[in-house]
Parts: C-alpha cells; sequence; structure tokens
C-alpha cells in the first residue's frame, strides 16, 4: 500500500490507477474459488480465517497453495492462515498434499480437539514465541462447563492466542460441582483478565453464575451438549440469551471461533 501510494505522490500513477491498485491490494483472488480479505487484520485487529466445513478439499487445498506457493518472492512475509473446522481425516490429507510447501519452510500445527489448522512459516513462528514472551500481552480467560465442552473452549483458546492475546484457561468447572468454580475466578481475578469467555451444554447455567461474580465482560457459549430438549445447544442458547445476570454477550451455537474474535475486540479496545 505504501508502495503505491509513494508511487501517486511521485506522479508516476494518476488516482484511479491508484485506486485500483489498492483495490487489488486489499482482496486476493484465490484460484477463482475464493476471496481473500488481506486488510481483515487492518481493519479489525484479526486476520482472515477459513471454515474448512462445507468446503470441498480440492478447492480448500488450492486456496492454501495459491496463498502461499503463487508469491515466491513474499513468501517468508505472509501471515498465517487459520483453517477452522477442518476434520482430522482431512489435516492428515493436507499434510500428505502440502509436501512441497513444507519443505520451503511451511509450519502445520494442528490441534485435533479444536479442529483448527494453523499453517504458518517459520519466520512467523520466530515472530509468535517472541511476542508471547514479552509479558505485555492482554488476557483473556476461557472456561468450560465440562470435558465435553472442550473442544469449543479450545477453539477460543486457539483464536485468542493468535489474536495476540494471552489465554488462561480452566476446563471442567460446571455447575454440577459449583465448589470448583471460585478457585478459577480469584485466578482469573488475580490474573487481570479483561474478559471472560464461558462454555456451556446441558442447561447453560455457568455464564449466568460467572457474570454475577465478576466485573469483566463475559462471553457466553452454548455448546450442542444435552439431550433430549437440550439437544443440539438451544436449551444452554435460551438459557443465556434468558440470562437475570447483567454483563453476558451470547454468540452462536458452538461459535468457539466468534466468541475468541469477540473477546479481542473486547481486548483491542480496553485500557
Amino acid at each position: 500500500m505504501r508502495k503505491i501510494l509513494e508511487k501517486l505522490l511521485k506522479g508516476e500513477i494518476d488516482i484511479e490507477t491508484c485506486e485500483n491498485l489498492l483495490k487489488a491490494n486489499s482482496i486476493l483472488e484465490l484460484n477463482e474459488v475464493a476471496k481473500f480479505d488481506n486488510h481483515r487484520e487492518i481493519r479489525t485487529g484479526f486476520p482472515e480465517a477459513i471454515l474448512a466445513q462445507g468446503k470441498d478439499y480440492e478447492d480448500l487445498l488450492a486456496i492454501i497453495k495459491e496463498y502461499f506457493d503463487n508469491n515466491h518472492e513474499n513468501f517468508e512475509k505472509k501471515d498465517s492462515i487459520i483453517i477452522t473446522r477442518l476434520t482430522k481425516k482431512r489435516y492428515e490429507k493436507l499434510k500428505k498434499d502440502l509436501e512441497d510447501l513444507l519443505r520451503k519452510g511451511l509450519h502445520l500445527e494442528y490441534n485435533n480437539k479444536a479442529k483448527v489448522l494453523i499453517i504458518s512459516n517459520n519466520t512467523n513462528i520466530i515472530e509468535t514465541k517472541a511476542n508471547r514472551d514479552n509479558g505485555t500481552k492482554k488476557k483473556i480467560g476461557i472456561l468450560t462447563a465440562g470435558t465435553s465442552d472442550i473442544s469449543v473452549g479450545e477453539e477460543a483458546k486457539i483464536i485468542v492466542e493468535q489474536g495476540g492475546c494471552e489465554a488462561i484457561s480452566s476446563y471442567d468447572i460446571g455447575v454440577a460441582g459449583i465448589h470448583r468454580l471460585f478457585p478459577q475466578i480469584a485466578k482469573m481475578k488475580e490474573e487481570n483478565v479483561c474478559a471472560i469467555i464461558v462454555c456451556a451444554g446441558m442447561e447453560g447455567a455457568l455464564p449466568s453464575v460467572v457474570a454475577g461474580l465478576v466485573d469483566v465482560p463475559v462471553i457466553g457459549v452454548p455448546t450442542s451438549v444435552g439431550y433430549g430438549v437440550g439437544a443440539k445447544g438451544k436449551a444452554a442458547l435460551y438459557a443465556m440469551l434468558q440470562s437475570c445476570a447483567p454483563g453476558i454477550a451470547v454468540v452462536n451455537i458452538d461459535n468457539g471461533f466468534g466468541a475468541g474474535v469477540f473477546a479481542l475486540t473486547i481486548a483491542k479496545n480496553s485500557e
């Protein structure tokens, strides 16, 4: 963008050419099947992510290859790609089909619980580690009511960390054994978290309890853990939306990604 604007200032291009170049720079066409938003992180503070669910495998592979392989001169500068809702079977297949890029230094980090794949180069890995070690990151808490909710909590955790914050997590502390919660709330307060993500299925009561104990925003994530009237997470969703505790925002069922991005937005705008 800077180079384009410098050319405009020097009179090397006119304003219409500048506008067209800036538009082309903001959206990366990937094999005619996707339009990758290069400027999303500039606008929102969080990079573009790719939802694997519902995509044809060949299209998913083409998107990844186009992003990295067609930009040889900028390979080391390329940002990470986040692939969400990726099954382990598809991940194993991607590992084989991306061998050429892996030999160039591409790195794959897959979380089987969260079903999230982070694709990055070695330069990005070093920079990320340096950022984690500087001790200046905002902190976001992540709680799950039960062990069955951990996959959603892990998705949120990865998104929080990729967005530049530190995740303070504690799992399986639901209302069925409420005594487990209080030490973890104390820990969150000691860590000075700026928001807390709470994932719960069944009757979805945990976010309401947490919101009544803390002075930071609580993000409720209903999970599809339950049966009978609670099947597919609807009972948890309705309970969170109907909460009498103030300070709760609620995302869609199993939407750990959305909760993570919302928490990052709070962190970005907090003092």
